[in-house]
């Protein structure tokens, strides 16, 4: 604990030691904001959750940034630290991409494991850029699910049953104990996000910060509402994430400020900005953490991971040394 103390107050004297700098443009100030936020995430560890937190990522709307948010996220908390499962839920199998992971078809994938039962232990592969994350692909076969789960028993607990089973099968041991479940959805609400909805116990809803940003929340907010009072009373939106925030711009400034209106509990103090490096991360299958951790998109999906992270600590262990968030 005194190591921690000490490693704060070091990275604070950091701080009040950056230059003072002209903050009233917009590149200035983001400047000095990713300056801060290298200091401040250097090699920090979040801490651990005191049981597996199970995040469902999903809004229905299309090009929100969920794949890139899932893997990021995924990423900022095994490289702080913690053992990370990535579940890839859609079809497309994008998160298998961006993580690295073989995903062709034949592959072992989340397509056995719902459709014919197979162990979940059997078809996750470890990512190559980060020792404590995994994931679970998706590969081509997995779009022909939705028809084929309609006629199978417990349909919509199917994902729920594998990741329960291997989660007990982990929990014994302390190295192999999962912290953080992240489950990649389709841009849809059918049965494969239904099954990504009962085994998650928080949802996460990224919005992207454009017009129409709210347009279709509603829908998937009474779903998640129905999931919970037919199949998981636990499940509950837990984190919005504001995506491809341009903080140059009315619109971006307006939409935020709905969000957070609308949501102020859930919604994370940091956004996501548009960025070329977050855009350019998984044609090298990479996440912008593993591409270019100093870049300003790398350094935000930190913090917003940060700020998951301490919103799920045992209470008094918040990675937090007091600093102002963006």
């Amino acid at each position: 604990m005194d190591q921690h103390n000490e490693d704060d107050a070091r990275r604070a004297e950091l701080v009040r030691g950056l230059p003072a700098v002209d903050e009233t443009t917009p590149l200035a100030a983001q400047l000095a904001v990713d300056a801060r936020r290298r200091i401040e995430l250097a090699g920090r560890r979040f801490p651990r959750p005191a049981k597996t937190r199970i995040i469902t990522i999903a809004n229905q709307k299309g090009g929100v940034g969920k794949t890139t948010t899932t893997v990021n996220i995924a990423a900022s908390l095994a490289q702080a630290g913690l053992n990370v499962l990535v579940i890839d839920n859609d079809p497309q199998g994008n998160a298998s991409t961006a993580l690295g992971i073989e995903h062709r078809a034949g592959t072992p994938s989340v397509y056995e494991v719902l459709v014919e039962g197979r162990p979940l232990s059997e078809t996750i592969q470890r990512s190559p850029d980060f020792d404590t994350l995994w994931c679970v692909p998706a590969t081509i076969d997995l779009s022909g699910a939705e028809i084929e789960l309609v006629s199978l028993v417990a349909r919509e607990n199917r994902l729920r049953t594998a990741v329960d089973n291997f989660l007990a099968e982990t929990a014994q041991d302390p190295e192999r104990r999962i912290d953080y479940v992240l489950v990649d959805c389709p841009p849809s609400l059918g049965l494969l996000t239904v099954n990504a909805f009962v085994v998650a116990r928080e949802v996460l809803i990224p919005i992207q910060c454009e017009y129409y940003a709210l347009e279709g929340v509603s829908q998937l907010l009474k779903t998640i509402q129905l999931i919970k009072a037919h199949l998981n009373p636990e499940l509950h939106v837990s984190t919005i994430l504001l995506t491809m925030y341009d903080g140059r711009t009315n619109l971006a400034h307006q939409v935020a400020d709905e969000v957070r209106e609308h949501f102020p509990e859930q919604t994370l103090r940091t956004t996501v900005p548009r960025s070329v490096r977050i855009s350019e991360a998984p044609s090298y299958g990479k996440t912008v953490i593993g591409y270019d951790p100093s870049s300003t998109g790398a350094l935000s999906y930190l913090e917003a991971a940060r700020e998951i992270a301490d919103r799920g600590a045992p209470h008094g262990s918040p990675t937090s040394n007091g600093s102002t968030h963006e």
